[in-house]
Order: C-alpha cells, then structure tokens, then sequence
C-alpha cells in the first residue's frame, strides 16, 4: 500500500522539484534559450527590496490572521459543544459555507463591501458620524483591510477542526476537575489547551504556511497596492511569472519562499515542543 504512495510522491513532488531547482539556475525561458547563470537568480531575488518586503508583509499579514482566526475558532468551539445535536448541526453547516466559497468571490464580495462611495461598511459607519473610509486605496489599512476577509474565508474550517479537537477529550478530564473546584477558566487553562495541543501546533503550521501564501485576495481586490502595501510573496512571483521574458527569478524566489516557509514551521515546532499524539 506504500508504495503507489511514494511513486505519486516521486512523480508530482519530487521530480518536479528538482526540476524547479535544476532551472532556477538559469535564464531560462518559453521563447528563448536558456543561459546557465549560477545563484545570480538568487542574489538578484535577494537584492530585491519587493521581494524581501513582500515575506515582511506575508509575516504581519499571517500575524493578523491566524491568531485572530483561532481565537475566535476556540470561542466558536466552545459555545458550540454546549449547543443541542440539531443546533450544533445547524451551527456547523452554516460556518462552513465562507470555506467553500471561492476566494475570487470572496474578494469581489468585500471590493462591494469596502467601497468607498457605495460600500455597506461605510454607510453603516456613516450612520454614527464617521466620514467615509478608503479601504483599499490607503497604503496604511490597506493590508489590515484584506486580512478580515482571510478570516472570515479561513474561519469555518478552522474552528471545525478545533471542535473537533474538544469533542475528543474525555468528559472525565472536566468531571473530575469540577469535583475537584476547577471553574471553567481553569478548566479551559488546564485541560481543554493542553489537550488540543497538536490540534493548535497543527492549524498555527497550516495557517501561517496558507496566509504567507495567499493570492486571491490582494490580486483580486488590489492588484497588490496601493504602493506595494499589499504585495504578498505569492503575487510578487505571479507578477515576475507572467511579466519577465526570462524565468530564472520567479523560480529561484519560489524556492527561497519554500525555505521561508520551512523555518517558520519549524520554528513553531521547537516552540511548541508537541508531543507525539497517544490514542486512549
């Protein structure tokens, strides 16, 4: 049973990627042949401030996303596991229904949304006084501005995971601690995070590796501006793909994001230091 795994693993993973590795040392194109050039791919990538500010703002933007996302996950969760079996189904269908959506129309929803002249959020905001708010063309709120819908996209799938985390650990765990005097809080703090341990190391890993990677959002709702405010590592590489006649650079930077992306799932591992999940 191993092995049509591995051969899938050879043919659509590992090929592939010493191919990408093979050609990003080179000035390599569709139209022209191609010229051996070393690592200067990689120090021309490297040199390049829209490159290096492009994984500056995929961190902040992953930093607004993924922790706002499971936090509100946990909430959800949590209200949840108290709710009836109908309910909850009810419940758990409807917030899923923004991950299925897709993200194209997720970004057109919130181009609506964020209109300046005719958008619902600042004619709700009008409503108290508040003079009307350019979402999406001020370099400042820009970024913070496509990260509620990264949220909301990301939201369901998230916080089913994390429910489903809950409903694993034995009621026992929270019987024995009530008995004991524990509240909710100290339930929560010492039993229920504990316990979700690999389901959080899991979703951090997933998350951050989704949001430093996203696409859609910037290329549909602000083709990465205004001022480079919103140009994420991904669109960095779709712009030098489909705008360069020599394809060296965009794959060598594809590579030094795969690295990126490497060290801070590593890192999450060493700081959360899991333990391997125990069964029973």
């Amino acid at each position: 049973m191993l092995a049509p795994m591995v051969v899938l693993l050879i043919i659509f993973v590992i090929i592939p990627f010493i191919n990408a590795g093979y050609l990003s040392f080179f000035n390599w194109s569709f139209y022209k042949p191609s010229e051996f050039v070393g690592f200067r791919n990689y120090v021309n990538v490297l040199e390049d401030p829209d490159f290096l500010g492009s994984i500056g703002r995929g961190l902040y933007f992953a930093a607004m996303v993924v922790p706002t996302g499971m936090i509100l996950a946990f909430v959800f969760a949590n209200v949840v596991k108290g709710l009836g079996k109908k309910l909850s189904g009810f419940v758990k269908t409807s917030v899923y229904i923004p991950t299925i959506i897709s993200g194209v129309i997720a970004s057109i929803i919130f181009v609506v949304i964020y209109d300046y002249s005719g958008g619902i959020l600042n004619w709700f905001l009008g409503l108290f006084g508040v003079q009307p708010i350019a979402w999406l063309a001020d370099p400042s709120i820009a970024l913070p501005a496509l990260a509620v819908p990264a949220v909301w996209i990301g939201f369901g799938i998230t916080a089913l995971i994390m429910l489903a985390g809950m409903l694993d650990i034995p009621d026992s765990y929270y019987e024995a601690a009530s008995l004991d005097g524990a509240g909710w809080f100290k339930q929560m703090l010492f039993i229920t995070i504990p316990s979700l341990k690999n389901v959080i190391l899991y979703l951090l890993i997933a998350g951050f590796t989704a949001a430093i990677q996203e696409i859609n959002l910037p290329l549909v709702m602000t083709q990465g501006g205004p001022l480079n405010s919103t140009l994420l590592p991904n669109l960095y590489l779709f712009n030098h793909f489909t705008q360069d006649t020599y394809q060296g650079m965009p794959i060598a930077g594809a590579l030094l994001l795969f690295i990126v992306l490497g060290a801070i799932s590593a890192a999450i591992f060493s700081i959360l230091n899991s333990d391997k999940a125990v069964d029973g």
